[in-house]
């Protein structure tokens, strides 16, 4: 009798290398997608002449990426390795585009940011046509930044389901929604932490709309993928996604319902930034969880295998 598959490659060691990536990386996710959509949120808030909410977008934006370019830097071990990076431009590779996107992002949002300080520089001199040409420039920078957002908060799903990494690579189709809808939830949490609640409805439809993509991507991964839905649905990953999808919904709920108390706003903007750090922490442990666990890399070959041969003539 030959004795039950244990799921072991050789030497008992698992047949994925596992990413060697820690904790840095997931905060990565985080503050990259709070950049993004905080700088969506000041373009809204311009847009619509809500200075509290361009100044909020504004500086979360460019604190936020600065905080995602530490971590990124700090996982990567020497800063170099960042700038190297920047020598080459490789379409191909989503870790060499994703360098190039937050670089310019961070341009972008670097300008826009320190236009605020603007009104705080002297009327006369060469302070004074800063503080009038500032504005404008500052302007520029702020669309700049919004127009590279939705790349800049999705390109890292892209990168994670590039990988090997089983749990990972089958959920690109609906890890950018999960990180877009994340990313523009966290961004309307800071809108709506920020701004009296009169002047907070972009935020609000932000809130609404990034609560719904981020529910709708984050129920086909846990749920859509088989076997390989496992890693989502227990242990860490599994409490933090759960805990991710409650702190959504409840701040999505507040955004609608909270509109006349500054308090249930607050309340609402941050649950929902809770809600990002749970979501992109959950993500990643699902993924890692999924790699060292050699059946979510054998049981799903073995079922490829099958369909593919009921499907082919018999000879």
């Amino acid at each position: 009798m030959v004795p039950p598959a244990d799921f072991r490659s050789y030497y008992g060691r698992p047949i994925v290398k596992a990413p060697v990536w820690h904790h840095d990386i997931a905060a990565y996710l985080f503050t990259g997608g709070l950049a993004a959509g905080s700088a969506l949120l000041a373009a809204g808030g311009d847009a619509t002449a809500r200075p509290a909410l361009r100044r909020a977008g504004r500086l979360t934006a460019l604190g936020a990426l600065g905080a995602s370019t530490y971590f990124l830097i700090h996982d990567l071990g020497r800063p170099e390795r960042f700038a190297n990076m920047l020598r080459v431009a490789k379409p191909t590779s989503p870790m060499s585009m994703g360098t190039w996107i937050l670089t310019a992002f961070g341009a972008a949002a670097g300008v826009s940011a320190v236009a605020e300080a603007a009104p705080l520089l002297p009327p006369r001199g060469v302070p004074g046509l800063a503080r009038r040409v500032l504005p404008s420039v500052g302007a520029a920078g702020q669309y700049g930044a919004a127009v590279l957002a939705p790349a800049l908060a999705t390109y890292t799903a892209v990168l994670l389901a590039d990988t090997a990494t089983p749990s990972w690579h089958e959920a690109y189709p609906d890890l950018p929604f999960v990180f877009a809808g994340s990313a523009l939830a966290s961004g309307a949490g800071v809108g709506l932490l920020a701004a009296p609640g009169d002047r907070t409805n972009p935020a609000r439809r932000m809130a609404v709309c990034g609560a719904a993509m981020e529910l709708y991507g984050a129920h086909r991964i846990e749920t859509g993928m088989g076997i390989l839905s496992e890693p989502y649905r227990q242990g860490r990953a599994g409490r933090l996604l759960k805990a991710g999808r409650l702190l959504t919904a409840a701040g999505a709920a507040g955004a609608l319902l909270g509109r006349r108390s500054r308090v249930v706003s607050a309340l609402s903007g941050l649950s929902l930034l809770a809600a990002s750090v749970a979501t992109r922490f959950g993500i990643f442990d699902g993924g890692i969880a999924s790699a060292q666990d050699p059946k979510y890399t054998v049981v799903p070959q073995r079922e490829r295998l099958a369909r593919r041969a009921a499907t082919e003539p018999s000879p």
